[in-house]
This record gives structure tokens, sequence and C-alpha cells, in this order.
């Protein structure tokens, strides 16, 4: 009952936080220009074409008026037409969601699993040679930019094996799970690979330091002292209080990814949330960027909750009150 209502509490938080983004973008978009609808339809847009962008918006309403109706609209999932291809917008995310939630989620599981092994055995050895190797690997991919290791990537991995006559990477698109599982994978392997060995580095030293620290703990040595098992040691106790900081950022890069990952969708071709950004702002697309943002701001906020919840699920110091 007291999590249930910890759960409840967090989600009315998190509503409160989503009407302030929503109104924040209804005054940056609608009210702090000095014309809305000469923006959109262009300098060059007759009169005829602004008064219809201005009706089609509802920019001709009272300024009370239209943030009802826009609030209307968003709590009833409708969040206009796409201006590019009049579209509706919610079938433009929708068909790209998918293809950064793959991304998102495919390369989150890699980078975590690699991060949080390679910190693991970093603290397990630490001032040793494989201490020292992970924490110069983590330092060296954690200042790496990720457009130049996909680039590279492409260039050993996709471009040279081609040339020597090996075609198992694809150089870039999308096929669909449902269509395809085994070309799915196939062909988001490399975007996997550039997304989790830039952030496998910070969950690798987030977790060499937080497991550090835990394992100097009284509690660590007297289970220890009381002969457990150094595996039951380790995974049982000082792993579940060190992984905590680990869970909270995983939450907030989820989150964020899941927003739109513009970098490596851009270099692999990947027609997804962060692609998709990049032409409704080239073509000032303005229903479709704010579907965008919204959608990032409540992924942001689902993730935390996610993560709060964790929190008290891996550690019972954190009272739920």
């Amino acid at each position: 009952m007291e999590l249930a209502r910890f759960i409840v509490r967090r989600a009315i938080q998190g509503a409160v936080v989503l009407w302030i983004v929503v109104s924040a973008v209804f005054v940056m978009y609608f009210v702090a220009p000095n014309d809305v609808a000469r923006l959109l339809a262009g300098r060059q847009a007759d009169p005829a074409t602004v008064a219809a962008v201005s009706r089609r918006l509802g920019l001709n309403r009272p300024l009370l008026d239209q943030y009802a109706h826009f609030l209307n609209q968003i709590i009833h999932g409708n969040l206009g037409y796409s201006f590019t291809n009049s579209e509706p917008v919610t079938t433009l995310i929708g068909q790209a969601f998918w293809v950064t939630f793959s991304l998102a989620v495919g390369g989150a599981v890699l980078w975590l699993i690699i991060g949080v092994s390679a910190g693991t055995l970093a603290a397990l050895r630490r001032r040793h040679a494989v201490d020292h190797a992970i924490t110069a690997l983590a330092l060296f991919f954690y200042s790496f930019p990720t457009f130049l290791l996909g680039e590279l990537l492409l260039l050993g991995l996709f471009y040279e094996l081609h040339l020597a006559g090996f075609n198992f990477f694809p150089g870039g698109g999308y096929v669909a799970f449902t269509q395809n599982p085994g070309q799915w994978a196939q062909h988001l392997i490399l975007p996997w690979l550039t997304i989790a060995l830039v952030s496998a580095a910070t969950y690798a030293r987030l977790t060499r330091a937080s497991l550090s620290d835990v394992l100097g703990e009284d509690y660590i040595r007297t289970a220890r002292a009381m002969g457990l098992p150094a595996r039951w040691v380790i995974g049982r106790y000082a792993l579940r209080s060190a992984i905590t900081p680990v869970v909270t950022q995983f939450g907030l890069d989820l989150g964020a990814l899941l927003g739109g990952v513009v970098v490596t969708e851009t270099v692999f071709g990947l027609p997804g949330l962060g692609q998709l950004l990049v032409i409704s702002i080239d073509h000032q697309d303005l229903p479709t960027i704010i579907g965008l943002v919204l959608l990032a701001s409540t992924c942001v906020v689902v993730a935390n909750l996610l993560v709060d919840i964790t929190y008290v699920l891996l550690d019972p110091r954190v009272r739920v009150s």
C-alpha cells in the first residue's frame, strides 16, 4: 500500500512537470512570436495563405481559448497534421518511434552489460593492470565523438569488409522486426555498437567508483568474515547497493535516447525520431516539432518514475515516504 501511494505521488508530480512543459511549449510557439501564422506560412506567402494557416491552428481565437484548445487536443492524443505531407503527426511519430525504440533499447542493454561488467571487474582488481586498462579504455571511448565512432565503424566493418567480399554488416537503413528479425538485428548492430561503446564508458567508471566505496563498508567486511562466498557477497550485497547510481544514470540516458538519437540515426540513415526532428526543423513543421518535444519530455518523466520505483526495490534503505 505504501509503495502504491509512492507511485501515485510520483505520477502526479510527473503529470505536473508535463503540464509545465506543455505550457512552456505553448508560450514559445504561439505567444512569443509576433505573428505565428506569417512565420509558418513564410515571408513570400500571400494574405489568404496566412489567414488559412491562422484558421487551421486556431490563432484567430482569444489566447485563453487557444490554450484550452491546445491542452484538449494533446489530452486526446490529437497533435494535428504535418505541414510537410499533411499526414497526422501521431502517425509520423508512431512510425519513427519504433525505429528509435529498437535502437535505444538494444544499445542500452549492450552498454549496460559492458559498462557494469567492466566497472565491476575494475573495482575487484583495483590498482592492477586490468583496472588500469579498463580505466584507459573508458576514458578513450568517453572522449570519442559519437559521429566519428559511427563513421569509423562504417569504414572498418562495412566498407573495408565489403571490399573484401564480406557483406554481413549493412551500411545503413532499417528493416522492421516484424518483417525479418534477423535483418532487423543485422541492420542495427553497428548503431548499437556506436551508442554502447560511448555510453558504456560512463557506466564503467560509475560502477567502479560506487562499488569500490561499497566494498569498504563494515557490513561487507562482516559478511566476508562470516565465511559467505565471495560471489554471494558481491552479487547479493555489494553490487545491489552500488547499482543505485547506475540506475539513475540509466533512466536519464534511456529517456533521452527514446526522445531521438539524432547523430546516430543520421550517420546510419535510420528513419527514427531524430531524423524526423531534423526534417521537421528544416521544413519548419511546427505540429511535428511540438509532438516530438512532448514525446521527449514524456519519455524523460516516465524514465524518472521508473528509476524512483527501482530505487525502492533495490535498496531497502530508501524510504518511500
